[in-house]
């Protein structure tokens, strides 16, 4: 019997859910399969697994944001940009990566997103984590 090139995302789909089954709680799991579904464009299931991730992890800023990912890419952005307010509420602080995350795109001319990018902007200047040419 032959192996799967490793990059089968069928494959890999099919795996962690059945590790899933097994363990219902195991948390690297749940984040891996809402990433794999996502990326696979399966964003209902990817939603689905984030809102997992959250009621398991309520205190996880990194849960809050791939829901605030997967909520944008399902067209909800109100419930996007409160979970992307949680998000940071909670210690995400990756400016960099929210400017240019292809899954916020359809967030990017709200003005909630650019007063939050805003928000963001100044505690880094506050907190001298900006960057500074030499």
């Amino acid at each position: 019997m032959s192996r799967p090139p490793p990059e089968d995302p069928e494959f890999e789909i099919s795996f962690f859910e059945s590790v899933l089954r097994r363990s219902p709680g195991y948390a690297d799991v749940i984040e891996i399969l809402g990433g794999l579904y996502t990326k696979n464009g399966r964003i209902a299931d990817g939603l689905r697994m984030d809102r997992r991730m959250v009621r398991l992890q309520p205190e996880n800023a990194t849960a809050h944001y791939n829901l605030a990912c997967s909520l944008a890419l399902s067209g909800r952005k109100a419930d996007a940009l409160r979970a992307l307010r949680q998000a940071v509420d909670l210690g995400y602080a990756d400016l960099a990566w929210m400017m240019k995350d292809a899954d916020l795109k359809e967030l990017r001319e709200h003005p909630a997103f650019t007063r939050l990018l805003t928000q963001m902007a100044g505690k880094e200047l506050k907190s001298g984590k900006s960057r500074r040419k030499a």
